[in-house]
C-alpha cells in the first residue's frame, strides 16, 4: 500500500465526518454553510474555518471541493509562505512548496507532554534519516521515567543506532551536554536528543527543558538547530495550547504530529500552524516505522478530502 493510500485510510474518521456534514450536490451557500460546520468540528478553529470559507468563496470555482482543497492547502503553510502564495496567486498549486525538513544544524531536541509516543518517534526519525544516508545517534535524555532511557536504548540496537545514556534520574542537561559532545567526536551527522514528557503547565519542568537546550548550546555553540514538538493528534485544540508553552520555552521550529488515524480532528493541524507559525515537519499514521512521513501539504488535503 501505498503512502498515500494509508494516509487515506488514517484520515478516515475526519474525512467521513466533513463527507457526512457536507451535501456537495445541493445550492452553494448551503454547501457553505454545512461545510463551516465541518471544518470547526474537525478542530480547523473558527478564524482559520472563516478565511477558507470566504477564500472559497471569493474562488469562484463551481467546483467547490476543489476549491476548498487549494484553500486547506494554503492554510497549512506557516505564514510567510501563506502570504506569499496569496501574493503570487492563492489556487495556483505550482506556487505550493514542501516543507524541508533537511535539519537546520545537526542537533534536534524533540519535547512533548507524557503518552505522545516521543521515544518511538525519534526511532522511526532515525530509521527515516538513517535511510538518507545520514550517521544517526540519539541521546536518552528521558531519565525521569522508569526505563525511558532504556526503551531508546532498544530501538538503537535494533536498528543499529549509537545511544548516550545514563543511569535513571540522572541530570538530562549534563547527559546532554555529553551528547552533544559526543556527536562532533565521532562526527556523527545527526543526534536526535530526547527529553522527560512534562505537563506544560509546570513551570518547573519546563525551566528543566531549558537547562537541556543552554546544555546543548554550551558543547555545540548553534545547536540544537532544531526543536520539535511531538504532538497527539487525538488531543485537538488542547495539544495547541501545549504547543503555546513548548514554544514559550524553547522556540519551537517545527511539530510532528502522531496519532492522526485515531482522531476524527485532523483538521487540528491548521490551527497548529496558524498559532505557532512553524511547519509540520512529520505526520504519523500507524505504528510501522513507514507510518511516519514528511509533511506535505497537498498530499494531506487529497487525503482528507478525496
Amino acid at each position: 500500500m501505498s503512502w498515500l493510500q494509508r494516509l487515506r485510510e488514517g484520515l478516515s474518521k475526519t474525512r467521513e465526518n466533513i463527507a457526512k456534514s457536507v451535501p456537495w450536490n445541493r445550492d452553494p451557500e448551503e454547501v457553505l454553510e454545512e461545510l463551516e460546520y465541518a471544518l470547526i468540528s474537525a478542530d480547523v478553529g473558527v478564524e482559520a474555518t472563516q478565511e477558507v470559507i470566504e477564500e472559497v468563496r471569493a474562488s469562484g470555482k463551481k467546483d467547490l471541493r476543489e476549491a476548498l482543497k487549494q484553500a486547506l492547502v494554503v492554510q497549512l503553510e506557516p505564514d510567510l509562505l501563506r502570504a506569499k502564495l496569496r501574493k503570487v496567486g492563492l489556487f495556483n498549486r505550482g506556487n505550493i512548496q514542501k516543507t524541508t525538513i533537511e535539519p537546520a544544524g545537526q542537533v534536534i531536541l524533540m519535547v512533548g507532554v507524557n503518552g505522545v509516543g516521543k521515544t518511538t518517534t525519534i526511532a522511526k526519525l532515525g530509521q527515516y534519516y538513517q535511510s538518507r544516508g545520514k550517521k544517526v545517534m540519539f541521546c536518552a535524555g528521558d531519565t525521569f521515567r522508569a526505563a525511558g532511557g532504556a526503551q531508546l536504548g532498544i530501538w538503537g540496537e535494533r536498528i543499529g543506532v549509537p545511544v548516550i545514556q545514563g543511569p535513571e534520574g540522572s541530570d538530562p542537561a549534563a547527559l546532554a551536554y555529553d551528547a552533544a559532545m559526543a556527536r562532533k567526536a565521532r562526527g556523527m551527522d545527526l543526534l536526535l536528543v530526547d527529553t522527560a514528557g512534562r505537563l506544560h503547565t509546570k513551570h518547573n519542568l519546563m525551566e528543566e527543558l531549558v537547562k537541556v537546550k543552554r546544555s546543548i548550546a554550551k558543547a555545540d555553540p548553534g545547536e540544537p538547530g532544531e526543536v520539535w514538538l511531538v504532538l497527539d493528534a487525538v488531543t485537538g485544540q488542547n495539544g495547541l495550547e501545549q504547543a503555546k508553552k513548548f514554544n514559550e520555552a524553547v522556540g519551537l521550529t517545527g511539530v510532528v504530529v502522531t496519532k492522526l488515524d485515531g482522531t476524527a480532528k485532523g483538521g487540528v493541524l491548521v490551527p497548529i500552524v496558524r498559532e505557532l507559525g512553524v511547519p509540520i515537519k512529520f505526520i504519523g499514521i500507524g505504528e510501522a516505522a513507514t507510518d511516519l512521513q514528511p509533511f506535505d501539504a497537498g498530499e494531506f488535503v487529497e487525503a482528507l478530502l478525496g
